[in-house]
């Protein structure tokens, strides 16, 4: 299975895509919001990322705060999962705040830079801005 990793710069306020096979994903099992992991895992090597939240594979948001990696019902007024117009207490189902392989998809930012950019580290080349020239028309 392949799991889908955003990882966010602060610097250029670009987010970037990437899809991690699952061999890799096993290395940060056990993983808490909030802790630092090395990029090379995701193939951003000297890069370090901070986990800032994910979602499992039904799309229940990951919460800080409810230990563990299973499902829980939690009651909330606000907050990650559940955003009220008016606040009204309701239990919500989060998903707890360990990374599980039932994660499918993992927030991330960059907390320290390498040598190199993302986009050249990556290989992604930037993207060209198409000019069209207007055709003039007589009236």
């Amino acid at each position: 299975m392949e799991y889908k990793v955003v990882v966010s710069d602060a610097k250029s306020g670009k987010s970037y895509q990437l899809t991690v096979k699952e061999d890799d994903f096993r290395k940060i099992k056990g993983v808490k919001l909030g802790d630092t992991v090395e990029g090379t895992i995701f193939g951003l090597a000297g890069y370090k990322l901070q986990i800032t939240g994910g979602t499992d594979k039904a799309g229940f948001a990951m919460k800080k705060g409810v230990h563990g990696t299973k499902a829980a019902r939690v009651l909330m007024d606000a907050g990650v999962g559940y955003s009220p117009k008016e606040p009204v207490r309701v239990r919500k189902r989060v998903r707890g705040e360990t990374v599980d392989l039932d994660v499918s998809q993992l927030n991330t930012k960059v907390v320290e830079y390498g040598g190199k950019s993302i986009e050249d580290t990556l290989g992604i080349k930037p993207e060209e801005k198409k000019v069209e020239k207007k055709e003039e028309t007589k009236a």
